[in-house]
């Protein structure tokens, strides 16, 4: 049933989705009457064999011409693009946002920057983009020209033919615990604007006036100097969030091991936030007294404060138990 299982998937993928349900029953029932009523692992690789590769049999299912490259190199082009484009666009957008944030001086405009950094990153994005396109299409153009064997069946990642032992190879995902690349491109993005916006907090979170047209910060919330004075924990929890990301990346799914090391995510990035917020002196005094002026009461630190730390940790708790449960998730 595995390996039934994992065929049907490798077709169905390549199908628009909303052929994808009834074609994978079809598929199923195909399969299960070309089968004797108690079959072995072997006969199920001989009906597969005659069935042929999946990828065959998906462009005779799909209602798209597969001309761009060939058949014998197509799905092999198709799957590095949708894999090195998101992540070299990215990259690169993460890099601007960082850029941008870090040469921030508070002179201009925050607006200005915001609405700047808007038009850069979708023009980074974009010549990203495009240029990945174009040099894995001209690759794959020279290797199909190149190409001088007379067989032209479709070749796997691996530069081989297919065969049923490749479906050892691959996981079967259920939907429910698969994780997607837009989750993993958030989470790198998010991290990408927390470090640039954590060290140049003074330049960004603050009280903001209109000066000559220009929105302005004039008082910082936080004192940059404390924040500063906690660097190398904070890129330890940075570090690590980053090393979950690329985890996610690899495994493509939720995981027993994937929601450990959420769980250990989560304790440090707690325990992290906990030491920096249980510091007083981390707010500058001229924006706790700004406060206090406009609302006319004495404000007191701890109690937002210790809120704040048990909110957090109740989202970490939720997180982390999301995560486990994803990872218990099983095949009915």
């Amino acid at each position: 049933m595995r390996l039934i299982d994992i065929y049907i998937q490798e077709v169905t993928r390549r199908l628009p989705e909303k052929n994808r349900e009834d074609i994978a029953l079809e598929l199923r029932s195909t399969i299960e009457d070309m089968l004797p009523e108690k079959y072995t692992e072997e006969e199920v690789k001989e009906v597969l064999v005659k069935l042929g590769s999946p990828v065959t049999l998906a462009s005779g299912y799909s209602d798209r011409p597969m001309y761009l490259i060939g058949p014998r190199y197509f799905d092999m082009y198709v799957t590095l693009l949708k894999m090195i484009i998101p992540i070299a666009a990215s990259i690169s957008l993460i890099v601007l946002i960082a850029e941008i944030i870090f040469s921030h001086s508070g002179e201009q405009a925050v607006i200005n920057t915001i609405l700047a950094s808007i038009g850069k990153g979708i023009w980074e994005i974009l010549s990203t983009s495009i240029q990945t396109f174009f040099w894995i299409t001209l690759t794959f153009a020279i290797l199909e020209r190149t190409d001088n064997s007379k067989d032209k069946s479709p070749l796997t990642t691996s530069l081989k033919e297919w065969t049923p032992d490749d479906l050892n190879h691959i996981p079967f995902i259920l939907t429910e615990k698969k994780i997607s690349k837009g989750s993993i491109f958030g989470s790198s993005l998010g991290i990408a604007i927390f470090a640039a916006v954590y060290f140049n907090a003074v330049h960004l979170i603050g009280v903001y006036e209109k000066i000559q047209g220009k929105l302005v910060i004039i008082m910082p919330t936080f004192n940059q100097v404390v924040l500063h004075s906690y660097w190398i924990i904070v890129l330890v929890a940075i570090a690590v969030e980053v090393a979950l990301v690329f985890y996610k990346l690899i495994v493509g799914q939720w995981t027993k091991n994937v929601a450990i090391f959420n769980f250990v995510r989560n304790v440090v990035s707690s325990i992290v936030f906990i030491i920096i917020f249980s510091n007083t002196s981390l707010f500058n005094p001229n924006f706790i007294a700004y406060l206090e002026d406009i609302f006319n009461i004495s404000l007191e630190l701890k109690v937002p404060i210790m809120l704040g730390i048990i909110l957090y940790i109740i989202f970490a708790v939720i997180d982390v138990i999301h995560g486990f449960r994803k990872a218990n998730i099983r095949k009915k």
